[in-house]
């Protein structure tokens, strides 16, 4: 005995037709005819009296009826009810605290106008900690910096991810070229906390080329590091997608892909997982919302040479 075949025999004597029943249920006739004989030979009894217009249901009939229509009705609302759960979500996501207060900023803004009814959840680590996450499952996807060539995960680029040299106006490193990190490394360093990804991606350059440098300060916001640089604390190097166009009237700002690597960054899933419908159209959004450098934010050239 089969659902569909239950289906058709309770519309059928819902309707009191076999023909009504088959376009209620988009199906041909002959489909809910055959449906109804299957029943009737499995269960050994004639569930409609067919000599009568319209039909009828013979006294098996009726029971049979009274017993599958809840059940029936019951999986039908079972079906509506997940389908509902999987268009609302909640979509999970990790991200890094630069791409939380910035990037991912109009993504939110343009995700929410088109699925108003998705409950998005964001959650702020680093990189380390997000793959973390992301591998056990605590989260639908992460969005990091740099590529994760991991067999256990999926990386889906999005945008490029470079580094700036962040300054106070006027500074001696904004007026001469900028050529070798020799020139960064002796001044004082505001970074963010350890084992953010640009903070290591500088050290290991420092480190690899010997350098001595001295962080002074570390924060966990580079919105902040940027307001102790402007009052002339030290310097910083940070995410060239954190800065707003107003930074550029209190800062001095010199990209630096020239000397530190210029990666994708994008979605980190588990390899293999399919996503849900709400999570595969924020990934189409942030697609779309970051596909240009004004979706990113990067409205102003940098200044400094």
């Amino acid at each position: 005995m089969e659902l569909r075949e239950l289906r058709s025999f309770c519309t059928a004597a819902k309707l009191r037709s076999m023909s009504r029943a088959a376009e209620t249920l988009g199906v041909g006739q002959p489909t809910v005819t055959g449906h109804i004989k299957r029943l009737e030979e499995e269960l050994g009894t004639t569930l409609f009296d067919r000599v009568k217009r319209p039909v009828q249901l013979t006294l098996a009939g009726t029971k049979l009826f009274e017993l599958a229509t809840p059940l029936v009705e019951g999986i039908d609302a079972l079906a509506e009810t997940a389908s509902h759960a999987e268009g609302d979500g909640p979509v999970t996501l990790a991200a890094t605290s630069d791409i939380v207060q910035h990037t991912l900023i109009p993504v939110v803004r343009a995700f929410r106008a088109e699925h108003p009814r998705v409950h998005l959840r964001v959650q702020t680590a680093t990189r380390s900690v997000i793959l973390t996450m992301v591998g056990a499952g605590k989260v639908d996807m992460g969005i990091v910096p740099g590529p994760d060539r991991s067999p256990e995960f999926d990386f889906q680029a999005l945008f490029q991810y470079g580094r700036v040299l962040i300054t106070p106006l006027g500074h001696p490193l904004l007026q001469e070229p900028l050529v070798s990190l020799d020139q960064i490394a002796p001044w004082p360093l505001i970074l963010m906390a350890s084992h953010t990804y640009t903070r290591a991606t500088l050290e290991a350059e420092f480190q690899r080329r010997g350098l001595d440098y001295d962080i002074i300060v570390e924060m966990d916001s580079l919105d902040a590091i940027k307001r102790y640089v402007a009052m002339g604390v030290g310097i910083s190097v940070g995410p060239g997608l954190a800065i707003d166009p107003e930074d550029h009237d209190d800062l001095g700002i010199v990209r630096l892909d020239h000397l530190l690597p210029v990666e994708p960054a994008g979605v980190v899933t588990l390899q293999g997982k399919s996503l849900s419908t709400p999570a595969q159209q924020l990934v189409d959004v942030m697609r779309r919302t970051l596909a240009s450098p004004a979706g990113r934010g990067e409205r102003r050239p940098s200044r400094g040479r």
